[in-house]
């Protein structure tokens, strides 16, 4: 009977060290394998960061570089009418207008930067030519602007972010057709959609509706 328990305590022994090899070689043999743990780091952030950069085109592109000065002409404009303005409404439409356009200009810029595009420098009316974006206002037009106050300068304003407007929405409906990028897309459905209630709202401000 010992002699048997002796055999049997052994043949458990040899049982259980091959099931430890077994479990250790697939341990081991993963770390040098894509299917081992190598295969679960590849789902990491840092990985699939490259996939997620080829979700873009050159619509998108083009449409973050342009809104970018854009708003920034835009929110410029609004600072203007903090201290500027006669019309509660017109102060209060201002606010809301850099309250929406400052977090986007830095979502903006975030992209740009993720795809390794520069950023457009310079902000307002120091950065553009005049004529190089719809609905741009020119120098002259912000120089006219920043030296006006009261009515004149609330009439002045809201007939310049109409305009300013038109062409935001004019730029986010190409990127809506032509763009890849979907948060882009998104961006632009929401500019189209404030941005054309603000444009009615300014004109019944203005008494053209």
């Amino acid at each position: 009977m010992t002699a048997r328990r002796s055999v049997i305590r052994r043949a458990a022994a040899v049982a259980a060290t091959a099931t430890a090899t077994v479990v250790l070689a697939a341990c081991g043999g993963g770390e040098d394998s894509p299917s081992g743990h190598e295969g679960h780091r590849s789902a990491s952030p840092s990985a699939s960061a490259p996939a997620g950069q080829g979700t873009h085109n050159a619509a998108d592109v083009t449409f973050a570089k342009g809104m970018i000065p854009h708003h920034r002409q835009a929110v410029e404009m609004a600072v203007l009418a903090e201290t500027r303005a006669a019309s509660a409404e017109v102060k209060e439409l201002a606010a809301e207008i850099k309250k929406a356009q400052d977090p986007e200009i830095r979502t903006l810029s975030g992209w740009l930067t993720s795809w390794g595009e520069d950023v457009p420098e310079g902000h307002g009316s120091g950065e553009h030519a005049g004529h190089s974006m719809s609905g741009m206002m020119t120098p002259e037009e912000m120089d006219r602007l920043e030296k006006s106050s009261g009515t004149a300068f609330d009439t002045a304003f809201l007939e310049m972010m109409v305009k300013h407007h038109e062409g935001a929405v004019a730029m986010a409906r190409t990127e809506q057709s032509e763009g890849a990028h979907q948060p882009a897309k998104d961006m632009a459905g929401t500019i189209v959609t404030t941005q054309s209630a603000e444009i009615t709202r300014m004109n019944e401000l203005l008494g053209k509706s």
